[in-house]
């Protein structure tokens, strides 16, 4: 952990989110949620589409704006920071796009290195040194620098979405879906460095998923969200908060049938509501 960080610090959550709520005109997407994320966890977000996940992660960081309530990094309420100051705070962020979301225009090289060059006054032959460090850290060789992203595998574009996310060593790395549209075996490459990225950096990390294998391997920490219009009144949204290992003791019915795959009472939800 850096050293300048004062005991004070270190026992303050990184993130803290009161009474969150994110509307989109009239559609509801986050209700009252709260959470107080440590420095250092790897919390895991999971729940079926359409509840809010991916929001959650970008107003984590203040990509979306709550409609009320608040989020706290560090210290410091991101919606009241100006354009200057948030651009300082979200060089402390990664993120890491379910589509890897590279420059088709450019080489991985630079690719990697943009971040460097946008935020950074590092020489060229410094920032090549970190480019190729990063992608050595997620098994990439040197030759990949050349390509560009239309010539690698979606595999290998997610490692490159992770070695740009990880150039600038940032404090909390934010991952989206990061193992969607991959066979078992290279998500189990992500899992892996995902798991590696935490052990050796003083990261805390947040990892939307629908993978439930995923989840149970990289998280210290696991929340599950419902749907808002499937709430009833006064009902929280965050249906679990707890370990991996407490998933399949839990009681909710929910849970139970969205870590086991079960599509049972959801299909009758939707005959009803077709019905209806």
């Amino acid at each position: 952990m850096n050293a300048s960080i004062s005991a004070a610090e270190l026992d303050r959550p990184l993130i803290a989110v009161r009474q969150l709520h994110v509307r989109f005109g009239r559609q509801e997407v986050l209700r009252d949620i709260n959470l107080s994320i440590p420095r250092g966890q790897t919390l895991v977000v999971i729940g079926e589409s359409g509840c809010g996940k991916t929001v959650l992660l970008k107003t984590l960081v203040n990509l979306v704006r709550p409609s009320s309530g608040e989020v706290i990094f560090d210290g410091r309420r991101l919606d009241r920071l100006g354009d200057r100051e948030l651009t300082q705070q979200r060089i402390r962020f990664g993120f890491v796009f379910q589509s890897a979301a590279l420059f088709d225009s450019m080489t991985i090289g630079q690719n990697v290195a943009f971040p460097l060059r946008q935020h950074t006054n590092y020489r060229a032959g410094e920032i090549q040194e970190m480019v190729l460090a990063r992608l050595a850290e997620v098994g990439l060789p040197d030759s990949v620098t050349a390509k560009k992203p239309a010539e690698l595998s979606g595999g290998m574009r997610k490692r490159v979405g992770l070695a740009r996310a990880l150039v600038m060593n940032p404090e909390l790395v934010l991952y989206d879906e990061p193992t969607t549209g991959l066979d078992p075996i290279m998500s189990d490459v992500i899992n892996e460095l995902m798991i590696r990225t935490r052990r050796n950096h003083p990261v805390t990390s947040v990892i939307v998923t629908h993978d439930m294998l995923s989840a149970r391997k990289v998280a210290d920490r696991v929340v599950m969200l419902h749907p808002v219009a499937r709430l009833k009144p006064g009902e929280p949204q965050v249906v679990f908060d707890g370990p991996p290992s407490a998933l399949d003791r839990c009681g909710d019915a929910r849970v139970r049938q969205f870590v086991h795959g079960e599509a049972g009472e959801r299909l009758m939800e939707m005959r009803s509501a077709a019905a209806g």
